[in-house]
């Protein structure tokens, strides 16, 4: 199994772990993502997880799958609807039980495709190590507004290393995305990962710099926190513009959260006015 594919079943393992000691009440609480509940984040998942398996199986299966999604996307409809529709019937634990089967699925799939294989999905063809790496970031962020629900401090590993790679092949495409352009060449991160290994990327002497721990850049590129509300130190205008408007997903620009409001400690009761809530978007698949 790539490594990429399978960290992704070992994320969902423990996913489905915290998520199985969900009190039923909490299946309808609302997170500080765009209030999604956490049923809302488990239907997005395996509603996508499907989708996944159409463009493992190939562009003829996947064909009709982004068809349909694109006209229902156009028609006005949100990813979050679209997956109210298909999986509404079931409650949460039981959602819960399908999803991880599917995403294990998925995992062993990947498992099983050619390094080099590229797969259809909405924006440009993947390899199938970087689509295992795109799910494993999707799975990772969502889970995020799961745990700062529930107020409960997250023990990361160094599996993160998959999207700290991810933000940083997106740095340029950040820009592009916003028809901006790229305001230089990629500053120099240097992070500190779960296990005390040193991840460096760009050129060391480079004047515009970003350091700190890894999970706090991985929280940044997937906009699971505002870079304010990090301990990140990040040097030079470069860095600076990067950081606030880094997106490592695919779609259309989407905003971080405003910073103060995802902290880690919100409760659904102490929410923030909602013009102080930066513009959002479904995140894209």
């Amino acid at each position: 199994m790539s490594e990429a594919a399978r960290d992704l079943a070992k994320e969902a393992g423990e996913l489905l772990a915290f998520l199985r000691t969900l009190d039923a009440g909490d299946w309808a609480r609302k997170t500080r993502f765009l209030d999604w509940t956490p049923w809302d984040v488990v239907a997005h998942l395996h509603y996508f997880d499907e989708v996944s398996l159409a463009a493992v199986a190939g562009e003829e299966a996947f064909a009709e799958q982004r068809r349909q999604l694109l006209a229902s996307v156009g028609s006005g409809r949100s990813a979050r609807s679209l997956a109210q529709d298909a999986l509404g019937h079931l409650p949460g634990p039981e959602l819960l039980e399908r999803w991880f089967v599917t995403c294990c699925e998925l995992a062993r799939r990947l498992e099983a495709c050619e390094p080099k294989r590229r797969l259809p999905w909405f924006g440009p063809d993947m390899s199938a190590p970087m689509f295992a790496t795109a799910r494993y970031m999707e799975t990772w962020a969502h889970a995020q507004e799961i745990y700062d629900l529930k107020g409960i401090a997250r023990v990361h590993t160094d599996r993160i290393r998959h999207i700290v790679e991810i933000g940083i092949r997106t740095y340029r495409w950040t820009f592009v995305n916003r028809r901006l352009e790229v305001p230089g060449p990629l500053p120099f991160v240097r992070l500190l990962a779960p296990s005390g290994a040193i991840w460096e990327y760009g050129e060391t002497d480079a004047a515009n710099r970003i350091e700190g721990l890894a999970v706090d850049f991985c929280s940044t590129v997937t906009q699971t926190r505002h870079v304010r509300d990090t301990a990140l130190r990040v040097e030079g205008p470069v860095a600076g513009r990067w950081m606030e408007i880094a997106q490592c997903f695919a779609g259309p620009p989407a905003d971080p959260p405003a910073p103060g409001y995802r902290t880690g400690s919100e409760t659904s009761d102490q929410r923030a006015p909602r013009d102080a809530v930066a513009a959002g978007r479904d995140r894209a698949v």
